[in-house]
């Protein structure tokens, strides 16, 4: 997950945190996971969340999306005892978080299996529909979108966009669902309250 810095502690978070870990805490240990929080890099946030050059500089985030896939995920899979196959990997995070998520699970499929795609800023980068059409899927990849209906023009109608791509590629409101919460806005109160819906959905699948 992106954002490391605001997935389990209200000290190191910006605002306020997502309480990952005390949202599995509460599961039995069957149902837990491994959560691998990657922080961001401070200033070069955006940049580094985004494929795209865009107003606030060269996009890296195919650098980011090539470290994950090549770098980390091979550390944690011979550090830790992990199910190291692509339906059991998961990539999640939101709005920048939510669009480098995105693009992760389109370029590297047999790497991620899952993507929870929560309130996604797709507005700075909308040549990743182009990139969405163009990619092809394998038959088991899921995609969880969710965001508020009050979050901000377009958010809901960016995120039904890339939702109908990938129906078009044979996913449907079972492997691919989208969730909108009336009245909720864009912040991590929002998705500590989504997380669980997510997580609910994304072990069924395994």
């Amino acid at each position: 997950m992106h954002d490391g810095q605001n997935l389990f502690d209200a000290y190191t978070a910006a605002y306020c945190e997502w309480g990952v870990d005390e949202i599995l805490d509460k599961l039995p240990i069957k149902e837990e996971c491994i959560v691998v929080g990657i922080d961001h890099g401070g200033d070069y946030r955006i940049t580094e969340y985004d494929p795209y050059d865009s107003k606030y500089g060269k996009g890296r985030g195919d650098d980011y999306v090539d470290f994950l896939a090549k770098t980390l995920k091979p550390y944690i899979d011979s550090h830790y005892r992990t199910i190291i196959d692509t339906r059991h990997t998961t990539i999640a995070g939101s709005s920048m978080g939510g669009l480098i998520s995105m693009y992760a699970a389109l370029k590297y499929p047999d790497v991620f299996g899952n993507a929870g795609v929560f309130s996604p800023a797709f507005w700075i980068a909308p040549d990743i529909f182009k990139f969405a059409q163009q990619k092809s899927l394998p038959a088991k990849s899921r995609f969880y979108f969710v965001c508020g209906d009050a979050e901000g023009p377009g958010v809901v109608a960016d995120i039904q966009k890339m939702a109908d791509i990938i129906f078009a590629k044979g996913k449907n409101e079972d492997n691919a669902p989208v969730v909108v919460i009336k009245g909720a806005g864009h912040n991590e109160k929002q998705w500590n309250g989504d997380f669980p819906g997510f997580y609910s959905w994304l072990i069924k699948g395994f």
